[in-house]
């Protein structure tokens, strides 16, 4: 098991057709649930102190090859389809019929997708420091894909940080192992947590391989050299394969909320992860400019998106938490709550 369970909250395992899943499960009110969905180099650990928190009852879903689901292949070119589809065959074989979603970063993607795919499950959205509906990197502020995908994808991932998380390394020795990266670039700085420990040993849960995280890659003619392959999860995020528009024109648009902090690292209009900002900062060499590669403005693509969804009938609500970096619902947890609460409401 990945990691420790925390005083009311239950562990089970649910076969599906497609994988079988890690099930967190909180008991609590009401005949709609709440479903929590993790983020990318994460598990369902994270969501504990949330799920103890709501009045609902509750569920968190280890995705494929996270946590202690089952490790099996993300197939890149169907975008984040391979883990929304698992997260539909999960509420399925749970017999849920509708539910609020609630995704964190990549999760908030897999939940996006969920509602284009599966809407008549859908009771609500919740998308906290959520992937920009266009993917993560390579693409201009109004979605257009810059290039061939150069730049994006399973060879943008640090070699150090994978292969810490292959050894499931807890340490804090390097900036590159996953404790420091949790407390560099998951939170703002200066936050603490008692439960570092435990989110730690959340992050190596992670499995690790072309198949996995971080994926693979394929040559590029464009900087810095390399493309977006077909396999893992970073190329199931990647522009070529992943847009998430798709939820304008959904048919059921349940009400949205959007929360985000003011200091996230990882998704930002200048995240550095996005490797053309790296690139714009000198600390990749021979960055071609920002006529040719410039950073993602991500936060405002996501707007952007909410703001067409709300045209078309849909309704959404941002929450903007000063001070806060990617983990809002771990930095500020009243305040998340609080917003959750009245959404759910």
């Amino acid at each position: 098991m990945s990691g420790q369970l925390m005083d009311g909250i239950e562990r089970r395992t649910v076969p599906t057709e497609r994988v079988s899943v890690n099930v967190l499960e909180c008991p609590g009110e009401g005949d709609v649930p709440v479903v929590f969905v993790h983020g990318n180099c994460s598990s369902s650990l994270f969501w504990q102190p949330t799920m103890l928190a709501m009045p609902q009852h509750s569920y968190a879903i280890d995705l494929r090859g996270f946590g202690d689901s089952q490790i099996a292949p993300a197939d890149a070119t169907r975008g984040l389809r391979d883990f929304s589809d698992d997260v539909a065959a999960t509420v399925d074989a749970l017999e849920v019929r509708k539910a609020h979603f609630v995704g964190w970063s990549m999760g908030g993607g897999v939940v996006k997708q969920l509602l284009i795919d599966r809407p008549e499950l859908v009771a609500s959205l919740t998308l906290v420091a959520p992937v920009s509906p266009y993917g993560f990197g390579g693409t201009s502020a109004d979605g257009r894909l810059l290039s061939d995908g150069a730049g994006t994808g399973g060879g943008g991932a640090h070699p150090d940080f994978v292969k810490r998380l292959g050894e499931k390394d807890l340490s804090d020795d390097a900036s590159s192992s996953p404790r420091n990266v949790f407390r560099g670039v998951y939170v703002a700085p200066g936050h603490s947590s008692e439960y570092e420990d435990l989110w730690t040993q959340s992050m190596v849960s992670t499995a690790v391989g072309a198949d996995n995280y971080p994926g693979d890659l394929r040559p590029s003619q464009n900087w810095p050299g390399f493309a977006a392959g077909d396999r893992g999860v970073l190329n199931a995020m990647a522009p070529v394969h992943c847009n998430l528009t798709g939820i304008v024109d959904s048919v059921d648009k349940p009400p949205i909320l959007w929360v985000r902090g003011d200091a996230d690292a990882i998704v930002s209009d200048a995240s550095i992860l996005d490797l053309n900002r790296l690139g714009q900062l000198g600390v990749i060499p021979d960055w071609p400019g920002e006529k040719v590669a410039p950073p993602q403005p991500m936060i405002a693509q996501t707007r952007e998106v909410l703001d067409r969804y709300r045209t078309a009938g849909g309704a959404y609500r941002e929450v903007v938490l000063a001070g806060v970096g990617h983990s809002p619902h771990l930095e500020q947890p009243e305040a998340f709550r609080d917003a959750l609460r009245d959404h759910l409401a």
